[in-house]
């Protein structure tokens, strides 16, 4: 498993520039996934995302606090996959910094006393960053004819 810095921020630069991804919680047995807008703190080690205190998300991380994050950007050919720990946080500061208009959409201010953190600090993550899918595709088809493996871009583990 790597830990180069490059590949650590490889992570980071990905996450940051997706910016939404699905995270997923324990319900129990069952794993759900969400859309969720996603502020990417690298020097805090941390992705933060507002959260209602009544939504379900709240009471599966209070129970099981390890998540996934999922970043897709199927048009570049770009994931990322974190792995790490949940907490749920009522900080009215960080609220207000985090305050942005697409929050608008679920509550009328920043000062709105529902409004919670949900934070996330990884632990381990794994990119994939390939060319782009014209390219992808023709790496595949000539992979195909040639019975060969295509180089489909980057790809590392990496421990946060």
């Amino acid at each position: 498993m790597a830990k180069t810095e490059d590949d650590v921020g490889k992570v980071w630069d990905l996450a940051e520039r997706i910016g939404f991804c699905m995270l997923s919680t324990a319900t129990g047995r069952d794993i759900r996934a969400r859309p969720m807008a996603a502020y990417v703190e690298r020097l805090e080690n941390a992705f933060y995302f507002l959260t209602d205190a009544s939504s379900h998300k709240d009471d599966e991380v209070e129970r099981n606090p390890s998540v996934c994050l999922a970043f897709a950007d199927s048009r570049g050919q770009k994931y990322v996959s974190i792995s790490g720990t949940a907490e749920i946080e009522n900080d009215r500061e960080k609220i207000h910094e985090l305050w942005a208009t697409p929050a608008r959409a679920w509550w009328e201010s920043a000062d709105d006393s529902s409004i919670r953190i949900l934070k996330v600090t990884p632990s381990f993550a794994e990119y994939w960053d390939s060319p782009g899918t014209v390219v992808s595709y023709i790496k595949m088809a000539a992979a195909a004819l040639t019975n060969a493996r295509p180089d489909m871009g980057d790809t590392a583990k990496v421990s946060m």
